[in-house]
Formats: structure tokens, sequence, C-alpha cells
């Protein structure tokens, strides 16, 4: 799978929401696979099978 680039929409439970910035397709995907500073409105990027937060300039 070719990297993407996401924002953290809103969490419910155990769950986010991740919005693809370059398509605007959501993602529905458990929090334990996320890194541990995951909040709403977080920049994440997503390559080789993990995900890691971006700090948005």
């Amino acid at each position: 799978m070719e990297p993407k680039d996401y924002i953290v929409k809103k969490i419910e439970g155990e769950y986010a929401t991740l919005k693809d910035k370059e398509t605007g397709e959501e993602l529905f995907i458990a929090l334990a696979l996320l890194p541990a500073e995951t909040d709403v409105g977080v920049h994440l990027h997503y390559e080789m099978l993990e995900y890691t937060v971006v700090e948005e300039k």
C-alpha cells in the first residue's frame, strides 16, 4: 500500500475516524493501531504498515 496522510476527525471509545487528506475518504480504525499521542486534529502519516504523528507547519 502506498503512503497516505490522514487527519484524525473524531474518537469514539476505542476507535478513531481518520480522513484521507488527498481523497477525503474516511477510515474507521482501532486506537490500538495508532500512536499513543493520537487525538482529534492530529495529522498522521501511514507507511510500511505503521502510523506516525506528523508535525504540521
